[in-house]
This record gives structure tokens, sequence and C-alpha cells, in this order.
């Protein structure tokens, strides 16, 4: 058996790294090394927004009448992606010892509730808001069960409803996992040899985090009892937690006390691994059976490129050198489809500036997607770096504007023949489309959240910083991009356009209907990973399979181009050679799919989300989606398309010249004064066939020093059809027969 190509098993091998990386564990993920704490040190829990996959409006911690700690409320340092995505981290009240249990420890006791802060605190549980508390950038672990199935959530409730009355958790019992501290390795080595320096090496033992967990509690204090104690206090009696059980109901006028216990867990979980327990993936029989559906869709797409290229485009082509000269003659008669749109496949679109704008976006998408997706599988982009995926997002965004700028341009210089005329405005449209809609969107939808007061409203410091990121960064990298563009050589095409446009003939369904129906074989690639990413985004679980991602996006793009590759042939066969705007949309249709599924995830699985705010946002996050892949699909379709048009093109030139130049002389050789054909007829035909055909230009000089008896130096490197031409002319020669000399002229004038 032969071993496998090379290029199969480094396919297999960089899946098999992919998926590898994306869950292993053996590996200090960047920026998330240990900190080593001695017994008796100080923790310090900090708090985050307040979340409800009911509203998809998160709010801050301190908006409720909580405690708050003695020093005064300070925000933690936020990168922009933690702002964009509406996390506000501030410090809290509740403070450990390392190693040491605590219990029954008093946290304060609040004023009086108001009508509006018990209002407040009604409507944050019925909209089952999650209060969310991190420790060492770990989430709180809530664990639950239901029908004995184990469920486990990131944060607790606010508080209960039982009938018409509102409890409130108002009791916390922590549990703190820990594991002897592991140095690493490097660090290690340079901690031993600074220790072996100063003669000062330290035995003391030290612990590092590796799973926080809280148990919510509603317990009735005694507000009397508590009213000389301070905060951090030791609670006068026993607290029993009891998370299946309420006590502290809301009323008005009634004082709020709030406490919390502690307790350290030594577990055998390494620092690498304390994010299993969050990045756990569920269904990963349903992920390989999306991969699986992506490479059956694919191999049938492929099957049918295949067919189109070898059985259809280049049968044409071989077909004639089995015929003789008068079946090519009657084949010439009878050519149709695709192969008589060869002077109009290359006609300047309508909106030809809309289409280079939309490509270049679509490219400066495509590449952030790829880029950023690649680097989360690699693990450079892990949950314990809040806010990175992002961060990264955006950088690599700004970065690709001068490929978006390029990419425009030289389409646009390909469109108009060469000439770059006009490309400082094709550069400035594609550094304000894409982000003018994102602009226009985020504004709407900000103004909302302004109105609701969340924290997840961009502040207006931040909106002045993307602004200034987008005008000082992005324009000019796509300026640059534009005038590499304008000076690189245009893409030349293999036919000249006719002057005069060839009518379409009618057909018998809409082509459009073909394009939008055209989308859902990407979506049949997208969808079940799809699931995945939207419960992550609006019903707060995390999503780390970006291994299972990439090569999902590998795919659809795969398929994208397959398809657009398909109804671009199909149209160019029914002589529609308004090809451009159906293989941008024929594959960026599949972006409508994808808001049809928004809408679905919508209606069936978010049927708890209330108030029209609410559905607003999430309508407008899904458009804005929706729009961003609308454009990254239709440029892979597109840029598909431009690529085989041109090479069906190409051999179509070669097909048509071939035929006519073989079935004319034959018309010459064997009937010379027939009336079948004008002898003016022949001369346009040869004229204007072999003119188009840049190529044969090569062989002029060597046909105009060709005498009757000598043989033609022909260049092998050059296609088959010039030396069936060149023969032809050499027949007519020899021959002498009527006009031969005529036909030598003419012949070698266009050539």
């Amino acid at each position: 058996m032969s071993p496998p190509p090379r290029s199969s098993v480094w396919i297999a091998f960089s899946i098999f790294l992919l998926l590898h990386l994306s869950q292993s564990h053996s590996f200090y993920l960047p920026g998330s090394y240990p900190h080593k704490y001695l017994i008796g040190d100080s923790l310090f829990v900090k708090v985050n927004s307040l979340t409800s996959i009911d509203t998809e409006m998160p709010f801050g911690y301190y908006s409720l009448p909580f405690c708050r700690p003695l020093e005064g409320i300070k925000d933690s340092a936020e990168n922009l992606g933690e702002l964009l995505m509406g996390d506000r981290i501030e410090n809290s009240p509740y403070r450990f010892r390392m190693f040491t249990n605590e219990s029954d420890i008093l946290l304060c006791r609040t004023d009086p509730l108001s009508i509006a802060d018990l209002d407040l605190l009604k409507k944050r549980i019925d909209e089952m808001y999650q209060v969310n508390v991190l420790l060492e950038n770990l989430p709180a672990i809530r664990y639950t069960s239901k029908d004995d199935l184990a469920l486990q959530w990131t944060g607790f409730p606010v508080g209960v409803r039982v009938g018409e009355s509102y409890f409130i958790f108002n009791h916390l019992k922590f549990t703190v996992l820990v594991h002897k501290y592991e140095e690493p390795a490097t660090i290690a080595a340079a901690s031993a040899t600074s220790a072996t320096a100063s003669g000062a090496v330290s035995d003391a033992p030290g612990y590092m985090v590796v799973g926080f967990e809280v148990v919510p509690c509603s317990f009735q204090h005694d507000t009397q009892s508590i009213k000389n104690l301070k905060m951090y206090e030791k609670y006068p009696t026993n607290i029993q937690c009891e998370p299946t059980t309420v006590a502290m109901a809301l009323k008005d006028k009634q004082r709020l006390v709030f406490t919390y216990e502690v307790s350290f867990v030594e577990r055998d979980i390494h620092w690498p691994s304390r994010w299993d327990a969050y990045l756990k993936m569920e269904g990963a029989k349903v992920h390989w059976f999306s991969i699986l559906n992506s490479l059956m869709l694919i191999a049938f797409l492929a099957g049918i490129v295949l067919v189109i290229f070898l059985r259809t485009v280049r049968r044409d082509l071989t077909r004639h050198e089995e015929l003789d000269k008068e079946a090519q003659a009657q084949m010439n008669e009878e050519l149709s489809g695709w192969k008589l749109v060869v002077g109009d496949v290359f006609r300047v679109p309508g909106n030809a500036t809309l289409l280079c704008v939309m490509v270049g976006d679509g490219v400066q998408i495509l590449g952030m997607a790829v880029v950023t997706i690649l680097f989360a599988a690699l693990g450079f982009m892990s949950p314990a770096s809040r806010g990175a995926l992002i961060t990264g997002m955006l950088f690599f965004y700004l970065v690709l504007g001068i490929a978006a700028g390029y990419a425009a341009v030289r389409i646009w210089k390909t469109i108009k023949g060469g000439n770059h005329t006009g490309w400082m405005s094709v550069s400035w449209k594609v550094a304000c489309f894409f982000p003018g809609i994102t602009f226009l969107i985020l504004t709407t939808l900000n103004f909302l959240l302004w109105g609701s007061h969340s924290t997840g409203a961009i502040p207006f410091s931040l909106f002045i910083i993307l602004i200034l990121l987008w005008f000082c960064i992005s324009v000019p990298l796509t300026f640059v991009g534009g005038y590499l563009g304008a000076k690189a050589p245009h893409v030349e095409l293999p036919v000249r356009t006719n002057q005069i446009p060839r009518e379409i003939p009618p057909q018998k369904y809409p082509s459009w209907l073909l394009v939008l129906g055209a989308g859902t074989l990407p979506f049949g690639t997208l969808f079940i990973e799809l699931f995945f990413i939207m419960s992550s985004l609006w019903m707060g679980r995390v999503y780390y399979v970006f291994g299972f991602l990439f090569i999902v996006f590998i795919f659809m793009v795969v398929v994208c181009a397959e398809v657009s590759l398909v109804l671009t042939y199909m149209h160019l066969c029914v002589e529609d050679w308004k090809w451009w705007w159906k293989s941008f949309f024929s594959s960026g249709s599949v972006a409508i799919y994808i808001f049809l599924y928004y809408l679905n995830y919508l209606v069936f699985d978010l049927e708890s989300l209330s108030g029209p705010v609410s559905a607003t946002l999430y309508l407008g996050y899904s458009l804005f989606i929706a729009v961003a892949i609308m454009l990254a699909t239709g440029t892979v379709g597109f840029l598909s398309s431009f690529c085989f048009s041109s090479d069906t093109e190409y051999w179509c030139a070669l097909l048509l010249s071939k035929l006519e130049i073989a079935s004319m002389v034959h018309v010459c050789f064997e009937r010379p004064s027939s009336a079948a054909i004008s002898w003016d007829g022949y001369l346009f035909h040869v004229g204007s066939l072999a003119s188009s055909m840049d190529m044969l230009g090569e062989l002029k000089d060597n046909i105009k020093n060709l005498d009757d008896e000598e043989a033609l130096d022909f260049d092998p490197d050059q296609d088959d059809f010039l030396d069936d031409a060149v023969a032809d002319i050499l027949t007519v020669k020899t021959r002498r027969l009527p006009h031969a000399d005529q036909i030598e002229d003419i012949v070698i004038q266009d050539v």
C-alpha cells in the first residue's frame, strides 16, 4: 500500500493539534501565572456586574442596597474588551485569610429599606438577576440538582419569589479550593538563584487558589442583637445555612443583615487545570457530528465542482481533437451556454464601487475572524484574561484595514481596466462603510442602555477612544492599503468585453431565488456550532472549544466558495452574464438564515426575555453580527467566482478561437466559392477572435518571417491551439488555394 500524500498527513496533524490545544490543560495560559499565598495572608473578593438572561442588561453590583467596603468602592483595572462586554469589576467587603476557616461573620446591617429600594430588589428578583463574585479571577460556582441531574451555575441569584413574598439571599457560604503552591520552572530557577545569592531560603508553605464555590442562603437575623457589632465581628448565634429553605422576607422599612462563612479545602487540582470546571465541553459528540456533517457537505459540493471542471469545461476543449473538420464546423454552429457569453462576462457590474467596498470590508472581517479564532484555539485568549477575546478582535480588525484597502482598490482597478483614478474615494468608503454601520447600530443600542442605567452602556470616554482608534489607525491603514493596491498591477482579464451587451434569455425561474436559497448549504455546516455560540453569548455559559470552531469555520469558507462556483457556472450556462453581485450574495445569503436562526433562538430559547428594550438589544446585536457574516462570506463567494470566471473564460476563448480558425480555413480549403459563408464574414470572425486573444501576439514575428518550405520555430510552452492555427496557415500557403494570400495577410495582421 502506498503511503498517504504528505498534504493529507499535514491536514490530519493540524486538525489534531487544534483540537488538542483547544482542550489542553498542560501549560500556563498567558497572563495567568499562579499567586502564592502564605497561611493567614489576606484574600480579597471582587464583584462584577449583575447579569440576567431575562433582560440581557447588566447593572452595577452596588445599584442594589448591598454592603459596601469600608475603604469605599474602587474600580479594578479593566481592558477595552471588559468595558465593551459590560463588565464592571469592583472591590467588595468580603475578605478571607488563606487556609483560615471562619463562620458567622457579620458583614453589615443596612439602613431601612426605602420604597424605591424595595421595588428595585423585587424587580431584580423577578428578572432573575445573578450576583457575580470573583476570587483570584475565578467566578464563584454554584451547584444545584434537578431530577437527579447535577447543574452548575456561575454566580447566585439576588433572591427568590415564593408566592407573593420575596426573599433575599443574605448569608453566603463560601468554599475556597486550594492547592500547594507549584512554582513555574523558570521562576523557580530565578528564585533559587536569588535566594542562594542572598543566603536566605524560605520554607514557609504556600497555597494557591484553584476553585471557588458558593452556597446562598436566606436567614432571618435578629437585627437588634447586632446593632452594636461592627463589620467582620462574629455573629452572636450560630447560623445554619439551609439552601432549600428561605426566611429573610423583604418588607418596607426593614433593615437587611448580611453575613458569610468561609472554609478552605485542599484539592488535587493543579493551577493549569483550575478552569476545567468552567470549560467542560458539553456535547462533545455533537461537535464531532457537526464536523462530520460539514465534511459530507463539502465532499458533495466538491464532487459537483469537479464534474463542472473536468467533465464540462475541459471536455469541450478536447472534443474537437476527436472530430474531423466538418464536425468541428458543425459544432461551432451549435455553440451555446457559457461559451456564448465570453464577450460579456467581465462587463462592468452595476454599483461597482459598492461591490468593491463590500469586498474590501469582507476581507478585513474574514481576516480578523481567522486570526482571532486561531489565536484563541492556541490558548492565547483564555477566559482567565477577561475581555482578551474582544480586545484581540478589535486590534486585528484595525490592523487589517490595510488588507481591506488593498483588496478593494485592486478589484476597482481591475474593473476599470487598469485605471486607478478614484482609489482614494474607494479607500475612504471602505474605511467608513462597515464601521459606519457598526457605529449607527451601537449608538442606537447605547442610548437604550444609557436610559436604563445599565453598565452595558459604553461610557462616553470609551466612545471617544473608539472613534479615535477608527480615524487615527483604521482609516490611515486603509489608505495605505489602497495606495498599495493602486500601485499593484491589475488582474489581466483573459478576454475583451463586447461593446454591445448580449441580451440575456428569459429564465424560467428568477435567478435571485436560487441565489437566496444557496445560503442554506453554508448554514448547514454552521448551525450546530451556532447553538453553542448563542448559549455562550446569551445564556451566560463559557465557550472555549475554539479548535472545533476554527475547523467548522474553515469548512464554512470552503462550502461558500463551492456554492458560489456552482451557481456562477449555472448562471453562465443559461447565458446570464450578470454574475458579479449574484456570486457575492449566493454565499452571503447565509447571513439571512443565521438571522432567522437568531429569531428562532429568541422565541424558543429566550422565551423569558422580557421587555421591548431587551428584545431590541438582542435584535440589534443580531443584526450587527449578521451584517458582518454577510460581508465575510460574500467576499469568499465573489473572489472564488472571480477566479473561476477568469479561468473559465480563458479556456472558452481557447476553444472558440481554435474552432473558428479551423472551421473557417476548412471552408476555404474545400469550398472556396461556396456561398455558405462570406469572405468578409470570415475576415471579421478571424480578426475579432484572434485579436481578442493577447497570447497570439507572440506568434506574430514567427509568422511574418515564415517561408513556404520552412518549419515553424514553435514555442512548446504555448497552448496547442496556437500550433494548430499556425499549421492551418502553413497549409493554406502551401496548397496555394484561392484567397490564400489574403488569409495569410489578415491572420498575420490581426494575430
